[in-house]
């Protein structure tokens, strides 16, 4: 989905670049209403976990500050702007759809949904920079969401982004998104600086326990497959490579216990859950006859990944049918990607597509899982 040369930290020290606004970008996790004639109201997910029904509308902060050139014979613009720059050329590329709160409430319209859920792009976590940089940038892109959500209460709600490179500051930031300016969770990378999440150099079951006592949800949306490299050719960075960086992650939040240690702990992947929610049974087999499968959790793995949230992008109604079937209906919400061009174009017809599936169930996935995991009034 983004370059793959993103995936390398630009600049751990620099601290010059920064963000003068946040504009929405263009993920929603939104909570749709259906509006269509003799259709009850009804939350949609657009793009990773929408609220009510839809996923997070992305929201992207950027206008940049220029770094004077310093020393002679420094370059004149520092790796992190040239960072920044990427995002914002990424964000104006795909214009006000994006970036305008407008235009994606027009979307949501679009697509018989009445509220929808924003958060940042994927590549604005800036867990490169140093500690205080990055909570900085957090707080300046959650600031700004937190103004969407306030200006537009009937059509947004949003999640949060928060610094994992420092689990303290994290914490402290998340806490901050709930309890101060309402967000409804947070959206974080498969990955810190080439570190799994399950890292004991992060630290990050403070964050999980956090998360699971305030009883919110973890979005967790990749950008781009970590060794991007080998996915340079017909955009396998984005076809294969995002699926793949969910399926590792989740593999680590099961195998290394985070879903044993914390059973109440909402977590949502995009992508219908990458490869791993379609091909469990490997893992289950890995757990029987591997007893380095079994170091920490004591119960199959597909115990713990059917605990998880999965989004409905699978292109394929058959596909979704089963992937309803393994985790039911009531783990699985509505998304659609928008605006990028590997989203669902269709989302409530592809559900609708889905044979034998009941409308109590088509209505969950529609909205009513996405407005109670994100504390939406219907």
């Amino acid at each position: 989905m983004r370059d793959a040369r993103m995936h390398r930290p630009a600049a751990r020290s620099c601290r010059r670049a920064a963000l003068a606004r946040c504009s929405p970008a263009a993920r929603c996790i939104a909570c749709a209403t259906c509006t269509r004639k003799g259709r009850a109201r009804r939350n949609v997910d657009q793009g990773h976990p929408r609220s009510q029904g839809k996923k997070p509308a992305r929201r992207y902060p950027l206008s940049l500050s220029q770094p004077s050139s310093g020393r002679q014979g420094r370059a004149p613009e520092s790796c992190a702007v040239r960072a920044f720059r990427h995002v914002r050329q990424r964000a104006d590329a795909r214009g006000q759809r994006q970036t305008d709160p407008r235009q994606v409430a027009k979307a949501l319209d679009h697509r018989d949904a009445t509220q929808g859920h924003g958060s940042h792009g994927p590549n604005q976590c800036y867990y490169w920079t140093e500690p205080e940089l990055g909570v900085e940038l957090s707080r300046m892109v959650n600031n700004r969401l937190a103004e969407i959500v306030a200006t537009w209460p009937e059509r947004f709600v949003a999640l949060g982004t928060v610094p994992l490179q420092h689990v303290d500051l994290a914490v402290a930031e998340l806490e901050r998104c709930v309890k101060q300016l309402g967000l409804r969770g947070v959206e974080i990378n498969p990955s810190v600086n080439g570190m799994d999440l399950t890292d004991p150099r992060l630290k990050l079951e403070k964050l999980f326990a956090k998360a699971q006592a305030l009883d919110v949800i973890i979005f967790m949306h990749p950008i781009g497959f970590t060794q991007g490299e080998r996915l340079i050719d017909h955009y396998f960075n984005d076809v294969i490579g995002n699926p793949m960086e969910t399926t590792i992650a989740a593999s680590h939040l099961i195998f290394d216990g985070v879903m044993q240690r914390h059973p109440k702990l909402k977590i949502v992947l995009p992508h219908a859950g990458g490869y791993l929610a379609h091909y469990w049974a490997r893992m289950d087999h890995g757990h029987r006859a591997r007893p380095d499968c079994r170091t920490v959790i004591k119960r199959p793995p597909s115990y713990y990944l059917a605990k998880m949230y999965f989004d409905t992008i699978t292109f394929d109604p058959e596909m979704l049918r089963h992937m309803i079937g393994k985790y039911g209906p009531g783990h699985v919400l509505l998304g659609t990607d928008y605006p990028y061009d590997m989203g669902e174009e269709d989302p409530l017809g592809l559900i609708g597509s889905v044979r034998g599936l009941k409308r109590a169930d088509r209505d969950m996935i529609e909205g009513g899982n996405a407005a109670r995991l994100l504390k939406i009034e219907r």
